[in-house]
This record gives structure tokens, C-alpha cells and sequence, in this order.
């Protein structure tokens, strides 16, 4: 029954494979692609990670504890917000140095390569070229890296921060519906699940119709949404002469930024 909802990404998930008609075909031979995974394996990031396992264990632990003690959406809502800023100052705290040193790394492997842009391999399915061995030997050594001192080169790739498109009218208020929907569901399925008691097979059948209520929302609520993000972000891409939009969190290094951009056109 317990059902996590991001309507906010859902939204936006689909700019990944934003393309602009016109240019797809291009050799691009100047994308570089990183595997997070091995720079993680790092041992000073298992140590970061580590730690932040166990900061995070002792804060679930008191938030299930602020939790039990609400008394309505708005008080969860507001001790969920207190204490993500906590989980993210740690973060930043402990793992702040650690992902610098990463940037300063791929900048400079970059530059050297001659590189406008450096992804994430995860959306990689083909080409592109693999500088992880090179920013790992980097990291592993005792040298201090500098800042390149130039600006990546222009770049036919473009990105959206999604974090910052929540801002804007029609996410919000589509955020706010399946938030005010999810929370009337939530209440409703429970006092079902309590009068179907120990019988397994009215528990399987009510989780199915809650999960079923949930998706046939989320189409009607978010669906025009994500639909008019997609297109404005494609027409964007078009004017601008981009090839690919993808989100911000897969690029490492370079592309060129259209996150305004689409702000200005989803708020009009």
C-alpha cells in the first residue's frame, strides 16, 4: 500500500530523450562519458558513504518519531522539508570536498581531450568517448588539480535542471492536486485495509485498486504537464540548435544550459 510519489519528476522525466528533429545525425565526436559507479567505488567515497549511511539511519529514526507526533498534511509536509534540509547540509558537509576534487578532475581530463561535454555512461547505448580511467588515476593521486581557467566550448547538448522547473505555475498546481489526492486515497484504502483484517486476498485487492486509483490520476493530473514541458523544451531545443536535452544530473561537465529558458515559457 505505501506508495512514494514524485509528481514533480514524473513531469519532467521525459526530457531526457528531448530531440530536435532537424539536427539528429550529427557525428558528435566531442562527448565524453564518465562511470559514476567506479568513482564511488573510490575509497574515499565508500568512506563518505559510509558515513552518511550512518547519519541518515539516526535521522529516519527521529523522523519517524516527528512523524508519529503530526496532526495534518501540513505539519508533514513541513517536518518532511526540516528534515531533507538536515539530510542535505550533512551531505554537502561531508561529500562537498570529495565531488569538487570529481569536477575538477573531469574539467581538466576534458579540456585535455578536447572534450565540450562529459555525461553520465548510464544514458550512454553508443559512441561517445570513455575518459573514466583517466579522472580515476587523477583522483588516486596526490596532486592538487586546478581549475582548467577556460569555459567549456559550446555544445550542441543542452540541459534542463528538473529540481528547478517545480517552481513553475503548472507544476505546482498539478503537485498540489495529486498531493491533495494521494492524501484522500491514502485515508480512504486505509480504513479498507483495517476492515479486511488478516484476509490476504481483500489486502491484494485493495492495494491493486489503490495503486490502480493512483496511476489513473497521475495520467489525468500530469500527463497535459509532462506533455506541454516536452514540447516546449523540444521547441526550445529547435530555436537553440541543440541536438539532445538531457537533465542536469546526468551532465558532468559542459552543455549548454536552457533551464530559464524553459522557466520563462512553462510560467507564461
Amino acid at each position: 500500500m505505501k506508495r512514494r510519489l514524485f509528481p514533480t519528476i514524473l513531469v519532467t522525466a521525459a526530457l531526457m530523450t528531448a530531440v530536435a528533429p532537424a539536427a539528429t545525425g550529427k557525428d558528435l565526436t566531442d562527448i565524453g562519458f564518465v562511470d559514476q559507479s567506479a568513482i564511488a567505488a573510490l575509497p574515499a567515497f565508500v568512506s563518505v558513504s559510509r558515513q552518511m549511511a550512518a547519519y541518515k539511519a539516526q535521522m529516519d529514526a527521529k523522523y519517524a518519531a516527528a512523524m508519529r507526533a503530526t496532526h495534518s498534511p501540513a505539519d508533514r509536509q513541513r517536518v518532511t522539508q526540516q528534515f531533507n534540509t538536515q539530510l542535505n547540509n550533512e551531505q554537502r558537509q561531508l561529500a562537498g570536498p570529495a565531488f569538487l576534487r570529481v569536477q575538477l578532475a573531469i574539467a581538466s581530463v576534458a579540456s585535455t581531450r578536447g572534450l565540450s561535454v562529459v555525461v553520465d555512461k548510464r544514458i550512454i547505448i553508443y559512441g561517445g568517448q570513455d575518459i573514466t580511467q583517466q579522472v580515476t588515476r587523477l583522483l588516486q593521486s596526490s596532486q592538487t588539480i586546478l581549475p582548467i581557467g577556460t569555459a567549456p566550448p559550446p555544445s550542441e547538448i543542452g540541459f534542463v535542471d528538473q529540481t528547478a522547473l517545480e517552481d513553475s505555475p503548472q507544476v505546482k498546481a498539478a503537485s498540489a492536486q495529486m498531493s491533495q489526492y494521494a492524501e484522500q486515497q491514502r485515508t480512504f484504502f486505509a480504513q479498507q485495509l483495517k476492515s479486511a483484517g488478516n484476509n490476504q486476498q481483500k489486502q491484494q485487492q485493495i492495494a491493486a485498486a489503490y495503486n490502480a486509483a493512483m496511476d489513473a490520476e497521475q495520467n489525468r493530473i500530469l500527463k497535459p504537464v509532462v506533455d506541454h514541458t516536452q514540447a516546449v523544451t523540444a521547441q526550445i531545443a529547435q530555436r537553440r540548435g541543440l541536438v539532445l536535452i538531457i537533465d542536469h544530473a546526468d551532465i558532468l561537465y559542459g552543455g549548454t544550459d536552457i533551464t530559464t529558458d524553459v522557466q520563462n515559457a512553462l510560467s507564461k
